[in-house]
């Protein structure tokens, strides 16, 4: 497709008028390039089909995804409890913190698959 330019010899005439008009012209010197403009525009948008839209995917559920979220969440919560459980309460305290991460995600995971 091709597209409809202003001719460079329009434009030059033009600037070189409004050089030896001076500036009291400019607003009409503007309003005249801009009206060339706008019909080199609606040609041109004339001319070609409307562009076509794309389909949106379905979404999972009403509010959308967000396991992805949860899980980078998880795992940013997750380095500073599992420190906190290890300087309090060690092995068991790290293993209880993790086991209550892996519980939320899991019951996250079986919500979001409900109808």
């Amino acid at each position: 497709m091709t597209t409809r330019r202003l001719p460079r010899e329009d434009l030059t005439a033009a600037l070189a008028a409004r050089r030896e008009l001076g500036p009291d012209y400019d607003a009409a010197f503007i309003e005249t390039v801009v009206d060339r403009i706008e019909e080199v525009l609606d040609a041109g948008a004339a001319a070609s089909p409307a562009p076509r839209r794309r389909p949106r995917a379905p979404r999972t559920s009403e509010a959308g995804d967000h396991s992805l979220l949860l899980a980078v969440l998880s795992l940013l919560a997750a380095i500073p409890l599992s420190a906190i459980a290890v300087v309090n309460a060690g092995g068991l305290g790290l293993s209880l913190a993790w086991a209550g991460i892996v519980m939320i995600n899991v019951a996250y995971g079986l919500r979001s698959r409900r109808p």
